[in-house]
């Protein structure tokens, strides 16, 4: 391809990316965007449970999408959901399956959630809309959460099962771009089991591990970026261009672009 013909497909590429948007919380774009899953599988250790448990709620459900996929749900599920958008999307994919979607504002990070600030009475910490003991399986994929608010809604016995993104996730997508790597609270497994067992949790389980994100294209790249801003608030198409450039030509030269991803998951017990 002739440097006028690749310079016609760079500037496609990235206006496509910003004229398409994010439907509920799919992030394939139309599988141009492929993850390779950490070691463990979340869905099937949350099957495993939620057999068990006569109920379940969903944190965090975004469109819908993981908690449709699953092989099973107990009978009663529930999911929460915090943008306004996505609890759109999710109640029409969810309603079918008779699952009932609440809109709930989301938790602070857990990062920026010091010791001893996990109490669910600050403004920041909103309380969760159900009454103590409602359920006996809490599951929640990347979504923030308050420790305190999780137990108190758990039954004596009942579970919490998370995968959370750890706090140096994105340090690949720095490097890509070229920008220095900001400092951050830290959040990892161990931060986060301390979080759990501060609110009177008892940690079980849990692994450490990472995940490979690949971009077929720069314009897949770009829209990722633009719809997960959390990976990097300093990204826009305008400002990196020069970087989105570079890559789009490593790319075209047969080089493959993915960053790697750093995960964690745990299963603590609210002690009977």
């Amino acid at each position: 391809m002739n440097a006028g013909a690749t310079q016609g497909r760079f500037d496609e590429l990235l206006q496509q990316a910003q004229a398409s948007p994010l439907v509920g919380w799919d992030l394939s774009f139309g599988g141009r965007v492929t993850t390779t899953p950490p070691p463990w599988n979340f869905e099937r250790i949350v099957e495993a449970h939620a057999r068990r448990s006569p109920d379940m709620l969903d944190l965090g459900t975004g469109g819908g999408e993981w908690l449709g996929r699953l092989a099973f749900r107990p009978p009663r599920t529930v999911a929460t959901e915090g943008w306004a958008p996505n609890v759109v999307v999710a109640r029409e994919r969810l309603a079918p399956l008779g699952v009932e979607v609440v809109e709930v504002e989301g938790a602070d990070d857990n990062a920026s959630q010091q010791d001893g600030a996990e109490q669910a009475h600050l403004p920041h910490l909103p309380h969760l809309p159900f009454a103590d003991a409602s359920f006996h399986l809490v599951v929640d994929r990347h979504e923030s959460f308050v420790p305190s608010e999780v137990h108190r809604i758990l039954a004596p016995g009942g579970r919490f099962v998370t995968q959370q993104v750890a706090s140096d996730f994105n340090a690949d997508c720095y490097a890509l771009l070229g920008l220095p790597m900001p400092a951050q609270p830290r959040w990892q497994r161990d931060t986060a089991a301390a979080q759990l067992e501060r609110a009177g949790f008892a940690v079980e389980d849990g692994a450490e591990g990472t995940e490979l994100i690949a971009f077929a294209d720069i314009g897949a790249f770009a829209w990722y970026l633009q719809q997960v801003p959390y990976v990097c608030p300093e990204f826009g198409i305008d400002a990196c261009r020069p970087a989105l450039e570079r890559l789009h030509h490593r790319i075209e030269g047969g080089e493959p672009l993915a960053m790697r991803q750093k995960l964690f998951w745990l299963s603590a017990l609210r002690p009977a």
